[in-house]
């Protein structure tokens, strides 16, 4: 199927399913892609894939939500390159909870550059857990970044340096939280082990060699990977947090969504972004967050801004699931 941000869908249909498997290069907790797309000839369905759900981990879903939520961004991010515009119906019937959005294209509209900027940098986004150079984030950036996530009615805030220094506490007793949950621990050899699902999780090759040695400490894997980590730090990085005032359902979709065009902006900038989401996870750490905040809003998830090593690039991108996984195209 054509992906390309240039070529223009004959029939609705045939957008949808064109948006749908450009959406599956959305991040997502584990690389689970914990969606399923349903294609209808007037609408497109984004529902909860809970048979890739991590129960152990992410037990009230929130992780799931965030992810869906960047899967739909993704989508609208596809239907606009190709000349469309959308309008998005979140949670549109509560007897069907696994419903999660319903997009309908409403028109259609001249491609932007914006759009193809934006559609360029969804095929180069990546999770890059090396540590950055020593290249600082310009405020400018950030501010660019927290008007993004306002579109979404997310707040970004720039954590202070003692702010991280707290973060650096809360991630560190997520970690240690984690590692005493065998359910935890088994999901996560799950989905980044040998046995991982074909086309999901997280290849060795994408996971650090030896642990960085950064003042915020990354996720812990139950093993070592092959992705060698150089000698940088996180020094020059700048740490930033997702929130708002709701931690109800909406809210977490649309978290995912202000992930997502956050992530894309910063790609756009030249930046490297890292998610922490383990510190969202466990409700400890979470409440640690949360007062960090000030008790202004709930944090919605964490991230390490950056520039990554221009000498040495990534290898190539994480597997995806077959579009014939995560689609149904209704046959009307």
């Amino acid at each position: 199927m054509n992906t390309d941000a240039g070529a223009h869908a004959r029939t609705p249909a045939a957008a949808y399913a064109q948006a749908a498997e450009v959406a599956g290069r959305a991040p997502s907790i584990h690389n689970t892609q914990p969606w399923h797309w349903q294609v209808h000839s007037d609408r497109l369905d984004l529902l909860a894939d809970t048979s890739r759900a991590l129960p152990g981990t992410d037990p009230d879903e929130r992780m799931l939500l965030v992810s869906c939520g960047a899967a739909l961004h993704h989508a609208q991010v596809a239907l606009r390159a190709q000349g469309h515009t959308v309008q998005v119906r979140p949670l549109p019937d509560p007897a069907r909870p696994q419903l999660l959005a319903t997009l309908t294209i409403s028109g259609d509209e001249a491609v932007t550059a914006d759009a193809v900027r934006l559609m360029q940098a969804l095929q180069l986004r990546h999770t890059d857990r090396r540590p950055t150079v020593d290249t600082p984030v310009t405020a400018e950036q950030v501010d660019q970044l927290r008007q993004i996530a306002g579109e979404f009615g997310v707040h970004l805030h720039k954590l202070t340096a003692d702010q991280v220094s707290e973060l650096a506490v809360a991630v560190s007793r997520a970690e240690e939280a984690a590692a005493t949950e065998p359910a935890v621990r088994a999901e996560t050899a799950a989905w980044t082990g040998p046995d991982r699902p074909a086309g999901a999780g997280v290849p060795p090759e994408f996971i650090p060699d030896r642990r960085p040695e950064t003042d915020v400490g990354e996720r812990e894997f139950t093993a070592r990977g092959a992705l060698a980590v150089g000698g940088g730090h996180d020094k020059s990085s700048t740490y930033a947090v997702l929130f708002g005032e709701s931690d109800d359902r909406g809210a977490w979709l649309r978290a995912g969504q202000a992930l997502s065009a956050v992530w894309l902006q910063a790609t756009v900038q030249g930046l490297a972004l890292l998610p922490y989401s383990q510190v969202i996870e466990i409700d400890g750490s979470r409440a640690m967050m949360r007062r960090i905040l000030s008790n202004l809003g709930y944090a919605y998830i964490v991230l390490r801004l950056g520039v990554a090593d221009p000498d040495h690039p990534l290898p190539g991108h994480t597997p995806r699931l077959p579009f014939d996984t995560t689609t149904t195209v209704d046959p009307d």
